[in-house]
């Protein structure tokens, strides 16, 4: 869960994360979107994709990455337990 943590901490990747929200983008259309360098972008991209946070699949000669809702809903649920937790004291 750190790794997730790490990842949600910046900007850039939560802005990644925004606009996979609404479709699954290519590492070269999620760099069009940023004033930075694509090598930056994929620094980005790999921590989010060790995180769990995203997915990526080869179509031809791109990869696609994709939003991993699966992480979200455990960190949300964590969250949820431990709010739990200290509402019952």
């Amino acid at each position: 869960m750190n790794k997730v943590f790490k990842a949600l901490n910046d900007p850039t990747r939560r802005g990644i994360l925004e606009l996979l929200k609404k479709e699954d983008l290519s590492a070269g259309e999620i760099a069009d979107h940023f004033h930075i360098g694509k090598p930056s972008i994929s620094h980005h991209l790999d921590l989010l994709k060790q995180a769990g946070l995203v997915s990526s699949v080869r179509r031809g000669q791109f990869i696609y990455y994709t939003l991993n809702t699966t992480v979200i809903d455990d960190v949300l649920s964590w969250i949820i337990q431990l709010k739990d937790s200290k509402d019952e004291r």
